[in-house]
């Protein structure tokens, strides 16, 4: 993809619909939905037995009835937790999804993905190589390829190695100065910081350079509208109700 082109939506929903349903879950994806959400932002890790499922964090603790090490936890392991009821009773039995069942969802309903890498602990690399081609083989005939991001340097190395014509993003919590040659020398599309690292001369910068720019988790009106006035491509937000795509 030419990084002047720019096939996404102006919204993408954050881990789903990852405040009003248990977040990078199917229910999630559904309920952004129906709120007219088209583009999922989601996160992918590898599991200890290399199957790549949908998490956050590098322990099941806080979004499942398991305990331990995502890293530690085989597929069969996965598919019998529980990723709903701590969320609230409505989603009692949700399960982990993979890659490949939120993949085969997304594409009978012609929806878009932001997939971003989330490797656990010295596992980069082999991450971001493994899930760039888990979706450059899922996507394989979509018309917009999923969009990979990822705070990993590393593991953004490995999905251009892995997978060279995916577009990329380079994620941001704090940008630093050189943030540019940074993304630049990853062969990224697109930057995609914190929208409170953002101002209108980062905009137009990433835009001269040929960089999209997406932002996340804007969740407060004003800041969106500033954000939208800036020329701010993709906007990832949890408050779908909120925010009409």
């Amino acid at each position: 993809m030419h990084p002047t082109d720019w096939p996404y939506p102006r919204f993408c929903a954050h881990r789903g619909a990852g405040t009003l349903a248990p977040e990078n879950t199917l229910a999630a994806m559904r309920l952004g939905a129906d709120h007219g959400y088209r583009m999922f932002e989601f996160d992918c890790k590898l599991a200890g037995d290399g199957s790549i499922v949908l998490m956050h964090d590098d322990t099941l603790d806080r979004t499942t009835d398991g305990h331990g090490r995502v890293a530690q936890a085989t597929l069969a392991d996965l598919m019998r937790l529980d990723a709903g009821s701590w969320h609230s009773p409505d989603y009692a039995g949700e399960g982990v999804p993979t890659l490949f069942r939120v993949a085969r969802w997304l594409l009978a309903n012609d929806f878009l993905a932001n997939i971003e890498i989330k490797p656990c602990v010295g596992r980069d690399f082999e991450t971001g190589a493994a899930v760039a081609m888990e979706a450059d083989h899922l996507f394989r005939d979509a018309d917009i390829a999923p969009v990979l991001t990822s705070f990993s340097e590393s593991a953004l190395e490995g999905a251009r190695e892995a997978a060279p014509d995916l577009p990329r993003g380079l994620l941001f919590d704090t940008l630093p100065d050189d943030w540019l040659a940074r993304a630049l020398a990853l062969g990224c599309v697109a930057i995609n910081p914190h929208f409170s690292q953002l101002s209108e001369a980062v905009v137009d910068a990433a835009h001269d350079a040929g960089l999209r720019v997406l932002s996340y988790t804007v969740n407060a009106p004003e800041r969106l509208d500033e954000l939208v006035a800036w020329g701010v491509d993709t906007l990832i937000t949890d408050a779908v109700d909120q925010f009409a795509p």
